[in-house]
């Protein structure tokens, strides 16, 4: 039996240890060398080391995702507490995970460590209309905004706060604490129309956020809004030693959350730890770049594992995201007895972004496969049949992805086709037919979304304004059929 010793002993008593053995290790204990044991304990120090690595790649995802897309905004021009924005629709240079290439873009970036407490303006809707959400660094949304979202499309100061907040919030403000010091809000200014008068018109409206510190509520400064439309902006995951580096740098500015206290010694294992550079030596680089290799090949299987059950019986279409995910991201992992981290892990390997109502703003659904349950080949051509009276209030719009990569394909002249695409060609029943393949099939041009030989894609379809039609689905999606 351990002795009872009282608290106001314990500072006394551990001052009289030497420091060695009050000491945290920087990871597993060397074993002596050229002995049995030594050769035994060194061989289960990389065992757990990998280990760790697979985990840590996992819990971390959202984390680093949120990191890379930090690091594209520093790459572009910006700093944190400015607006990267897209003043048109995005191209195959924006690498982000399954983004939507038939809106407008604009991404605040906050970081509250030194500047307290900030203020994002929402504009009424009127002129033009922003779905979106605010989201702290591990990408749980702090709430929606918007017409969808808590201002009811009145517009709002939304103040987000820092880890700990205790100051008063100012009447008329909308407070959001925040988790973390860093995050972003993803703002979509919904296009009305294909032309280029609707793209400057939702360019227009997307400028119109303010985007302040609290401090200088009084006399705001102008907002800074840096245009990535010409820029690369890759975030896709980097499955080697330069995700444990932006983990490192996410795990050095962020608070422990508590939920995540547990990860702390299994970090530290891995070589990162507050304070403390992350510096791995050879054998322990080549050591967690298998864990990485280990981690994706888990998130791969467990992806496809989610197109089952289909969204629709039979089909090829999936939401997939668990219950148990979609629900914690929506109440920030209240439920003490759910925390769904591998759910989370395989999420934000294919995507970014959450928001806090699924279904009220946006709804999605992704495929994979083609009707015959064959993966999707870019090398093939196939068409995929829009039914009239797509169940939305805003648009839709289909887009195809690296299956690789989960981002734009690359080098190709677009990636979507919505229903504000200008010269959309539609059938006498109001359905449209939407053609896939490496070259547009004769005359039809308007309806092509192009692929590359070389590779697989899969296809997200968004429904923004979704209505009950979807959700009770007395509307059904058809699958993608292959034509040749």
């Amino acid at each position: 039996m351990l002795p009872d010793i009282s608290r106001r002993a314990l500072p006394g008593i551990l001052a009289a240890l030497p420091a060695a053995a009050v000491a945290q290790p920087a990871g597993p204990a060397p074993a002596p060398q050229g002995t049995q044991a030594s050769v035994a304990l060194s061989g289960l120090t990389e065992r757990m080391l990998h280990r760790r690595a697979v985990e840590a790649a996992i819990w971390g995802m959202p984390a680093v995702n949120f990191e890379l897309m930090a690091q594209a905004m520093a790459d572009a021009g910006a700093t944190f507490n400015q607006v990267v924005y897209w003043s048109r629709p995005l191209t195959w240079k924006n690498q982000t995970l399954t983004p939507n290439p038939d809106t407008i873009y604009v991404m605040p970036f906050y970081n509250t460590k030194d500047a307290g407490p900030v203020v994002l303006e929402i504009p009424p809707a009127g002129e033009g209309s922003i779905t979106g959400s605010i989201d702290d660094g591990w990408q749980t949304a702090l709430e929606d905004v918007g017409p969808a979202g808590v201002d009811k499309g009145a517009g709002g100061k939304y103040l987000i706060l820092p880890p700990g907040y205790q100051g008063a919030v100012p009447d008329g403000h909308i407070a959001l604490p925040s988790a973390t010091y860093a995050g972003f809000a993803l703002l979509r200014s919904n296009l009305r129309g294909g032309s280029d008068e609707d793209r400057a018109r939702a360019v227009r409206y997307g400028r119109m956020i303010r985007f302040y510190p609290l401090a200088q509520a009084a006399s705001p400064p102008e907002t800074r809004f840096v245009d990535a439309a010409d820029m690369p902006f890759d975030s896709t995951i980097p499955y080697d030693l330069r995700f444990f580096q932006a983990l490192d740098r996410f795990v050095q500015r962020e608070p422990w959350i508590e939920r995540d206290r547990a990860m702390i010694d299994p970090l530290r294992t891995i070589g990162i730890e507050k304070g403390k550079p992350f510096s791995p030596e050879a054998r322990q680089r080549e050591i967690l770049a298998a864990g990485m290799r280990e981690a994706h090949e888990f998130l791969e299987a467990s992806y496809e594992a989610l197109y089952t059950p289909p969204y629709f019986e039979g089909s090829r279409w999936a939401l997939p995201v668990s219950p148990a995910l979609a629900k914690g991201m929506q109440t920030s992992f209240g439920d003490r007895d759910s925390y769904p981290t591998d759910g989370r892990g395989i999420a934000y390997s294919f995507a970014f972004f959450s928001s806090k109502h699924l279904g009220e703003g946006q709804f999605y659904l992704l495929s994979i496969q083609d009707k015959a349950g064959q993966p999707l080949d870019g090398s093939a051509t196939y068409r995929l049949r829009v039914p009239g009276a797509v169940p939305v209030r805003l648009y839709w719009s289909v887009t195809a992805y690296d299956r690789v990569t989960h981002a734009l394909i690359r080098e190709l002249p677009w990636s979507s086709r919505s229903s504000n695409t200008q010269g959309l060609k539609q059938n006498g029943d109001g359905s449209v037919d939407l053609l896939f393949g490496p070259a547009a099939p004769p005359g039809q041009q308007e309806n092509w979304i192009p692929t590359r030989a070389d590779g697989r894609f899969e296809v997200m379809f968004r429904f923004y304004g979704p209505e009950r039609p979807l959700f009770d689905k007395s509307w059904r999606l058809p699958d993608i059929e292959r034509q040749s």
